[in-house]
């Protein structure tokens, strides 16, 4: 599977868990919109990837840098560098819900810890 597919489940992935968080926030739909779209956000994204990248190993950040090498969409190219780190965290969420849930897992615990809602 190429990298930008990767991306695509990880995104996916990303914002099924994120919206599992908040709607144990509160039920209001204009905070539960609000909070998530604030955590699944390419500038958002891109933090938490510069946050993970010590605990990486050396295959995860090679995934990354891929990702991060992938042509941006023209619609983009403003926040090109927020885009480009969204998608290496995007593809590596992807990459370890097919190839390593364990993985995932663990990541997902690092990040709940990190974030704030």
């Amino acid at each position: 599977m190429n990298l930008r597919n990767y991306a695509y489940i990880g995104d996916a992935v990303w914002e099924l868990h994120i919206r599992k968080k908040t709607v144990c926030i509160t039920e209001n739909s204009k905070k539960l919109h609000k909070i998530t779209t604030d955590k699944v956000k390419a500038s958002f994204q891109a933090e938490l990837i510069h946050f993970l990248e010590p605990r990486l190993t050396d295959e995860e950040l090679e995934i990354a840098r891929r990702a991060r090498n992938l042509p941006i969409p023209v619609g983009r190219r403003q926040i090109q560098l927020e885009y480009r780190q969204a998608t290496a965290f995007e593809a590596l969420i992807g990459w370890w819900y097919l190839h390593n849930p364990e993985r995932l897992e663990e990541i997902i615990q690092v990040t709940d810890e990190e974030i704030k809602f």
